[in-house]
């Protein structure tokens, strides 16, 4: 999903301070070089005025002392002195500014980001959801959710330790990511609950991202990734309509989710053995 700059977040009121400081520095250029010019010119005047003045039309004679000589060249030394000093402030002002909003845009992402499984986190589901919503009612697209639960995942972390649970859950998470385009999202909802929100996407291509997502866990699996362990995921599906809220979206695929997970536990249950009668 393309992303225009809010005109009040932080990255544009930066960029309006960084327009005013670049103002100042090029402001500040114009006096260095307007001041050297006008310094030149009087240079030039007084040790060549025959050359400058010999075609009639103005003729001024002056004389200078020396002391006043050498306290106006101390002058403008010391106003050059000060022109640079501002522009290295002005310089360090820039440098420090936009040290301060890279800083602050890494905790903020941070803020937003899974440290696991490098997706977007819980917390940034509700302001990322408005935002796709906002967009497929502004420009009339589909939107639809998907949240996803991972099979037996305590049987993993039973059997295997909680460090290859946390690899498993990363594992998943790059799974999810390769099979959605960079317009989408993925969010660890919780535990092992992922969500993923599918821009310009109805229902039905939905159900190809997830029938794409089931392909890559089964090439996983057939990989040997994880030796004696069969990775499942149950998928819960639910298209974003104006009458919908967003709760009432993910309840829906909620609901789906848990009935796909109890059709896979239907699955894998062994048949009941036939009870023998003892006569």
């Amino acid at each position: 999903m393309e992303r225009t700059p809010d005109p009040g977040s932080v990255l544009a009121k930066v960029s309006q301070q960084l327009s005013v400081l670049q103002k100042r520095d090029w402001e500040l250029w114009l006096i260095v070089a307007g001041t050297g010019i006008l310094v030149l010119a009087g240079f030039v005047a007084m040790a060549f005025p025959s050359a400058i003045m010999s075609h009639g039309i103005v003729h001024i004679e002056f004389d200078v002392s020396r002391e006043l000589f050498l306290a106006l060249i101390a002058l403008l030394v010391l106003f050059n002195t000060y022109v640079i000093n501002r522009r290295l402030d002005l310089r360090r002002t820039r440098e420090s500014l936009i040290s301060s909003v890279i800083q602050s845009e890494l905790l903020r992402l941070q803020s937003f980001t899974d440290p696991l499984t490098e997706v977007y986190n819980r917390r940034s589901l509700d302001d990322m959801a408005s935002k796709y919503i906002s967009r497929a009612r502004r420009l009339g697209k589909p939107l639809s959710f998907m949240l996803i639960d991972v099979d037996n995942f305590k049987e993993a972390n039973t059997r295997f330790g909680h460090l290859t649970g946390d690899f498993l859950l990363a594992e998943i998470a790059s799974l999810l990511k390769s099979s959605v385009r960079g317009s989408d999202a993925v969010v660890r909802y919780g535990g092992d609950e992922f969500a993923v929100i599918l821009a310009d996407s109805s229902l039905a291509g939905a159900e190809i991202v997830a029938d794409r997502i089931i392909r890559l866990v089964e090439e996983w699996n057939r990989a040997g990734q994880l030796p004696g362990y069969d990775l499942g995921l149950s998928i819960g599906l639910a298209e974003w309509l104006e009458s919908k809220t967003l709760d009432d979206v993910l309840n829906e695929a909620d609901n789906k989710m848990y009935f796909v997970k109890g059709e896979h536990k239907k699955a894998a249950r062994p048949p009941a053995q036939p009870q023998s009668k003892i006569e």
